[in-house]
């Protein structure tokens, strides 16, 4: 039940705005965005380049933190603008998983190890982040390149090792970043449906930034971004604020 104290959205925000330099050289990327994410949601969100989005996903991301606004992550306040109300870097690593638009694998680990070490960082022994790491790869359909290096992946495979790492620890919410650009059209869609699986599977918000208007389909709601704002939703459609 969204809003439930026991069941928290995968992330709320609210009001956010993201205002570079001061005076004649004001710049203002993101404006009074608001936007929830339940568990379990996979949304799209578009718009075209110099919209925003980028600016948001770092935003929701505690990496680029707003100027105003406030985050809420798994019931969890996190940031009152730019003010940290936990320690981001730790709580970015344990809840939060990232994709981008290259995998970004470690060129000399194999796919195992490139998941592997997500938990090992978090301090789970070796023998269990190699148990997890396997069951993460065989759940994704690429335990059988656990052994090889990314060179030796295809782009896909690369995608799908990136995404088990970003569900090594048992993310609230997953953000990706035009994870399927460097895709054919085949490909892309078997991403995006595996982050629709991820979503209502595992039980984590899921936001994709994507130009590719191809499989829109597969997600539960979409959100366009323009000039720094987020379009009202169409009509019917909830805008879950």
């Amino acid at each position: 039940m969204p809003g439930h104290p026991d069941n928290p959205p995968a992330i709320e925000a609210v009001e956010l705005t993201k205002v570079y330099g001061q005076g004649n050289t004001e710049v203002r990327a993101m404006q009074d965005v608001s936007l929830r994410v339940e568990r379990g949601e996979v949304l799209a969100l578009l718009g075209p380049s110099g919209a925003g989005k980028s600016t948001l996903l770092t935003a929701l991301g505690l990496i680029n933190p707003p100027t105003r606004g406030r985050i809420v992550i798994g019931g969890v306040p996190v940031l009152d603008g730019e003010q940290a109300l936990v320690d981001l870097r730790g709580f970015r690593r344990r809840h939060l998983g990232f994709v981008f638009q290259k995998a970004n694998l470690i060129p000399f680990l194999t796919a195992l190890q490139n998941v592997q070490i997500a938990l090992e960082i978090n301090d789970h022994p070796p023998r269990q982040a190699r148990h997890r790491a396997l069951e993460l790869l065989g759940y994704l359909g690429v335990a059988e390149r656990s052994g090889n290096l990314p060179e030796a992946l295809s782009g896909g495979q690369q995608q799908r090792v990136a995404v088990a790492r970003a569900l090594a620890n048992h993310p609230d919410l997953i953000l990706a970043d035009e994870p399927t650009a460097a895709l054919d059209s085949h490909r892309g869609r078997q991403v995006m449906e595996l982050f629709a699986r991820v979503a209502h599977e595992r039980g984590a918000g899921v936001i994709v930034v994507t130009h590719d208007h191809r499989a829109l389909d597969v997600f539960d709601r979409t959100l366009e971004m323009e000039d720094g704002k987020l379009l009202p939703p169409a009509p019917g459609v909830s805008p879950h604020y």
